[in-house]
């Protein structure tokens, strides 16, 4: 049975598909209860990131069980979506560590089940430097957490914190599938050396791991 060799275009629509759905979570809203108003930030990444990853991988299954051509083109694609699956799993297991930290800071019982942080206010704290609007709105705010106004903030700090390391990994992710989708549009691709070892043999995304991995030894 003849293969049938998907077009640059078609290779290049999976990975803005891929992008644009990456870049959906970060964008996501989801509605937070003021008892968990410290969480707010990275509520609707948490909530939307396993279902997006659970959909890329499940097309990226479909890719492979459709026994596509070993073009250049083809294994340059495959392996830009592959580096955007790892790198979206990695940043979003981060992510989901970081969530369950300030849950426990938090004195919310952990999944594991082993005793609670502490909910004692920080030491030293003092509201006296914020306008007494502020002051309201943090003690207001705090009071509906149960939560001392010094640990409140020091909980959403870490959380808005991590909303914007995810949101940076995020940005790269679609940044990089992007400029993946316009090198085969381009045809640039088409005689990319699949056992060369300088870095134009790589997809963007595949280049960019390499070096944060490199970066972090």
């Amino acid at each position: 049975m003849m293969t049938i060799r998907p077009a640059h275009a078609e290779l290049a629509t999976w990975l803005v598909e891929a992008a644009e759905a990456v870049s959906g979570i970060v964008t996501t809203q989801h509605s937070t209860p003021l008892s968990r108003s410290y969480l707010h930030p990275v509520l609707g990444p948490l909530a939307s990131g396993p279902e997006v990853l659970t959909t890329l991988a499940a097309r990226m299954e479909d890719l492979l069980d459709e026994e596509l051509p070993t073009t250049p083109a083809t294994l340059f694609t495959l392996a830009s979506y592959a580096s955007a699956l790892g790198w979206l799993t990695e940043s979003l297991s981060e992510l989901t560590q970081t969530v369950d930290a300030l849950a426990t800071m938090a004195g919310l019982p952990p999944r594991s089940g082993a005793a609670t942080g502490t909910t004692a206010e920080l030491e030293g704290f003092d509201l006296s430097g914020y306008t007494p609007r502020d002051q309201e709105t943090v003690a207001d705010l705090a009071a509906e957490a149960a939560l001392p106004p010094g640990l409140y903030l020091q909980i959403l700090g870490r959380a808005l914190l991590a909303a914007s390391d995810f949101t940076e990994a995020c940005m790269e992710i679609v940044g990089a599938l992007t400029e993946d989708a316009h090198d085969l549009l381009k045809e640039s691709v088409s005689s990319v050396r699949l056992g060369g070892d300088g870095p134009d043999s790589l997809p963007t995304l595949v280049r960019s791991l390499i070096t944060r991995m490199e970066t972090a030894l």
